[in-house]
């Protein structure tokens, strides 16, 4: 039983330096014009899944449901520059975003399989390695932040000319 634990302990220490190697060594592509090998990519949305869910704890301190907020978070949404990655209700996504690795997710599609909690973190707190910013590291304001995700709750279901309305300067 000694040789059989001397052994898988012998293993795993070969393994460590073998990927400390592969990777401090420079032989994974860390290249953004390349797309994460499957496993990768699973194992990133995965970790990024379950670091939100344990870290959204914030709970909404205004109504997400006044149309005055879901206005005021589509003004946000514009002003902030999120259609730039994310596209918008009749606004293309910018071009540069099509180079971002792992591609920004398309909104309309994610924002009902998400709290508003795990919303609120993401716009708060950014995500490592996506390009998603921090808006609280830049001072954003929470009622602000909380606006964009009453926003966001009711994206797929906004009109090309509502949110033109809603973002127009006066």
């Amino acid at each position: 039983m000694k040789t059989l634990l001397a052994l898988i302990g012998v293993l795993a220490i070969l393994c460590a330096i073998a990927a400390a190697g592969f990777f401090f060594g420079g032989f994974y592509n860390v290249s953004a014009s390349l797309d994460d090998p499957p496993f990768v990519k699973s194992a990133l949305a995965n970790i990024r899944l379950a670091s939100i869910s344990r870290h959204a704890t914030d709970k909404p301190p205004i109504s997400l449901d006044d149309p005055a907020t879901v206005q005021a978070g589509a003004r946000a949404f514009s002003e902030r520059g999120c259609f730039n990655c994310h596209g918008a209700p009749g606004v293309e996504w910018a071009k540069f975003s099509e180079g971002l690795r792992p591609d920004p997710p398309d909104l309309k599609e994610l924002v009902d399989q998400r709290k508003p909690e795990e919303l609120f973190w993401v716009v708060k707190n950014g995500i490592h390695m996506t390009g998603m910013p921090s808006f609280g590291l830049i001072e954003v304001p929470d009622r602000e932040v909380w606006t964009i995700v009453a926003f966001l709750k009711k994206l797929p279901s906004v009109s090309d000319a509502d949110f033109k309305a809603w973002t127009a300067k006066p």
